[in-house]
């Protein structure tokens, strides 16, 4: 297992301590703070990961596959637990969350028919900006979601969340057709 691959399962594994931390520290806002540092490591390990695999020539179906999923599972778990901090509405939480899932299920079909899809350039931008919001929710929780800067971090969030799904669905519709 090359080192991209490596820190993408080091992302997967920080998701259950920094989850566990935004649930068992809540109210202290010292644990979103602890939770909001491991969540910057482990979104820089996306960054990393991904640079690593270009400039070694690292690319593997593996990596295809796992970082997209890793990082739907950090963000979106993130996400889930600081609609319980009262940090993060639920109706954009649930977009975000079912265009995973929406994204996943064309991944999945794709798979079955031997396509292996890596993550577009607009999904990588939606991942980068709904990180940006979800550090920005940890980082300063006393300005809430409504605040100038998370609104338009959220609103950014939301419909890149959107585009992406579309992009993927129009890019990729010939997967969806049953062969005869």
């Amino acid at each position: 297992m090359n080192t991209p691959n490596k820190l993408t399962l080091l992302r997967m594994a920080m998701v259950p301590v920094i989850v566990l931390i935004l649930c068992l520290g809540r109210p202290d806002p010292l644990w979103l703070y602890i939770a909001c540092g491991l969540f910057v490591i482990a979104s820089l390990t996306d960054l990393l990961d991904g640079h690593l695999a270009r400039k070694y020539h690292q690319i593997t179906n593996f990596g295809k596959f796992m970082d997209p999923l890793a990082d739907k599972l950090l963000v979106c778990s993130v996400l889930i637990c600081l609609t319980e901090w009262g940090l993060a509405p639920v109706w954009a939480v649930i977009v975000i969350v079912a265009r995973e899932f929406a994204v996943s299920g064309i991944r999945l079909i794709a798979a079955e028919k031997g396509i292996v899809l890596a993550a577009s350039r607009i999904a990588k931008l939606k991942t980068n900006v709904q990180m940006f919001w979800v550090i920005w929710l940890m980082a300063c929780p006393a300005a809430g979601f409504k605040g100038p800067v998370a609104a338009v971090l959220m609103a950014g969030a939301v419909i890149l969340t959107v585009v992406s799904l579309i992009d993927y669905a129009v890019k990729n519709k010939d997967i969806f057709r049953e062969q005869q």
